[in-house]
């Protein structure tokens, strides 16, 4: 079941802004604010309604449910950290295109900011070692001097 976000902050910055939204909210509001526009805020959300989402992606048949926290590589469950989930929602939310490492770090990783380390090349190879080597696929591929792509096929 869907139910709008609208996240309260102190933070006001155009990239706090752009990264709540990005990170799923449906709605910003910075602090100080008036009762009023907050109610305002909150009645509008309530009017957009039910907004249809997938509760199930599924990249060939590799499925990931984002509400239970659940993957499977066809009917054998997955263990993946809240990480190594958010980092294959990613990648499922776009099959088949390249996603850069800033990217991949603004979905998986919203409020580290831009970290130096190697943390996404880390967090694919755990994801290789679950979704991939134990089915004998290769579904995450590198792009060299881009960033990796979810084949469009699920590696199947």
């Amino acid at each position: 079941m869907w139910a709008p976000v609208l996240m309260l902050t102190a933070r006001t910055a155009v990239g706090d802004r752009v990264a709540g939204l990005d990170a799923g909210a449906d709605d910003y509001l910075a602090k100080p604010f008036a009762i009023e526009e907050l109610l305002a805020r909150l009645r509008a959300l309530g009017r957009r309604g039910p907004v249809s989402r997938a509760p199930v992606l599924c990249v060939g048949d590799l499925r990931l449910n984002p509400a239970t926290h659940e993957a499977w590589r066809g009917e054998v469950p997955v263990d993946l950290s809240p990480r190594e989930l958010a980092l294959l929602e990613a990648f499922m939310r776009h099959p088949g295109q390249v996603l850069s490492r800033e990217t991949l770090l603004d979905q998986a990783w919203p409020m580290a900011g831009a970290q130096r380390s190697n943390v996404v090349e880390v967090y694919v190879r755990y994801l290789r070692e679950k979704i991939d080597r134990p089915f004998g696929v290769a579904s995450l591929e590198n792009v060299r001097g881009a960033g990796y792509r979810l084949r469009r096929d699920g590696g199947a």
